[in-house]
């Protein structure tokens, strides 16, 4: 239920929904003991098929019709030390030869890390890679913060060059990468927009939309804006006095981060984790987000989406919702409490059509779609006119410098990811080069040697 799950499910929907072409999304499966990790609320599934039952009657409920694209699975593994699922074995071969137009790689970085496969630019005519994460700005608050940024930081570059076409990166907050513009491709749940229709029309009437202050939503890690939010409370505790926030999460932090709160003596209401689209939520008026590790916060654009004040930090990953009058950002911490206070004696204004439009998937898949090329992609594919296009052409003209030394960097990165000993080194999960047993019999695969056998053996 992160961002970086569920925005790519809202893609593939919106743009099977444009029907310029036919979609395929690839989900990691992950086996009994993964899953009990991982999913919320004791939510596990024994087979594929019932996952995708799943997914699609969630992705319905939320987008009000029925998206026609494919659902297919490839093997992942859960990394408890870094709290991310890992592709196991060459996530390329369970894409068919004849589905092999345009790939879109959400988190590329993440992705290629230690894939070990067929380079993905060799497969598809065109890769794009979607930045999600600011992978720097987490590793550097962790031991060894520094040297390892330093070396993540590099391996991202020569991973996204050796993979990509083009890469989009949702704010600044991200590292530069080659071959990369910015651009917010996401939109927001359509539920929420509604819910903002209706606050608007309950104050067109003269009714109080608003009857709650404040809350924060997020996962409860320290990254995820906690540790910010307790330091500006807590030093500004009389300056905000009688000032109440309702914090909702669950997380691996949450007991410490609730006990540094009561030793603090903050006025914090900590409650359990919910969807930000449920009916208690709806009451408040502002979203406090203090995070400066997200790239683009949902929960940020879901609150405007509802008609919210938001208060934020004037940070890179805030500049998209800048254009929004109910956006208050702060520089510094005198001017946080300037902006909470502002935020409590006002009233939000309501949205104009340009903005409920500019937030919607609609919007976001448009931008998308001129920002990677697709449309120049798709417009070579679908008119015979143009078959002498660069996408064509690229396969038949001799390589420049530029995409021969691509080449020599995925080359590179091959060798070095097919050496488990240089795997376990830099972190990865043992025995992730190729998928095992329990994912064969889970996703009715033949054994890796067969899939993949050795000389054409």
């Amino acid at each position: 239920m992160t961002g970086t799950a569920v925005n790519p499910l809202f893609r593939a929907a919106y743009l099977a929904k444009s029907a310029k072409q036919k979609v395929t999304l690839l989900v990691p499966w992950l086996c009994r003991s993964d899953q009990e990790l991982v999913y919320p609320n004791n939510l596990t599934f024994s087979s594929p098929e019932e996952q995708e039952n799943y997914i699609r009657n969630w992705l319905e409920e939320r987008t009000g019709f029925k998206a026609d694209f494919n659902i297919s699975f490839y093997p992942g593994k859960f990394s408890k030390e870094r709290r991310s699922i890992i592709p196991a074995g060459d996530t390329s071969q369970f894409i068919p030869s004849k589905d092999t137009d345009i790939c879109i790689l959400e988190e590329p970085e993440h992705l290629n890390w230690y894939h070990h496969g067929k380079r993905w630019t060799d497969k598809f005519n065109h890769v794009v890679g979607i930045v999600h994460t600011n992978y720097l700005e987490y590793i550097k608050r962790e031991k060894n913060g520094a040297l390892q940024a330093f070396l993540v930081k590099h391996i991202n570059n020569w991973v996204t060059r050796a993979y990509c076409h083009k890469v989009l990166r949702l704010s600044a907050a991200t590292q530069d990468l080659p071959k990369s513009v910015i651009c917010n491709v996401h939109g927001v749940n359509p539920k929420f927009l509604k819910i903002g229709e209706k606050v608007a029309e309950e104050r067109e009437l003269g009714q109080q939309a608003f009857s709650k202050g404040a809350y924060f939503l997020g996962k409860m890690v320290w990254a995820k804006g906690y540790k910010e939010l307790i330091d500006l409370l807590a030093k500004h505790k009389n300056d905000l006095d009688g000032f109440k926030l309702d914090v909702y999460g669950n997380g691996e932090d949450a007991h410490e981060v609730q006990s540094t709160a009561k030793r603090l003596n903050l006025n914090l209401n900590f409650l359990k984790g919910r969807d930000h689209a449920d009916d208690s939520l709806h009451g408040y008026k502002i979203f406090i987000n203090p995070s400066v590790s997200d790239v683009l916060c949902t929960a940020t654009a879901e609150a405007l989406a509802m008609g919210k004040f938001v208060v934020c930090a004037d940070h890179p990953s805030n500049e998209f919702f800048r254009s929004f009058p109910n956006c208050l950002t702060y520089k510094s911490s005198e001017d946080f409490v300037a902006k909470v206070k502002e935020a409590l004696a006002n009233e939000p204004q309501p949205l104009t059509p340009e903005q409920i439009y500019n937030l919607s998937w609609e919007a976001a898949t448009q931008r998308f779609v001129e920002y990677s090329e697709l449309d120049r992609v798709l417009n070579n594919e679908h008119n015979p006119a143009k078959a002498g296009s660069k996408i064509i052409a690229k396969s038949s003209s001799l390589p420049n410098l530029s995409e021969m030394v691509d080449g020599g960097l995925a080359f590179a990165h091959y060798c070095l990811t097919g050496n488990e000993l240089l795997r376990l080194c830099t972190g990865a999960i043992p025995g992730t080069r190729d998928y095992d047993k329990q994912h064969c019999k889970d996703l009715h695969l033949l054994p890796p040697q067969v899939e993949n056998p050795i000389y054409g053996w």
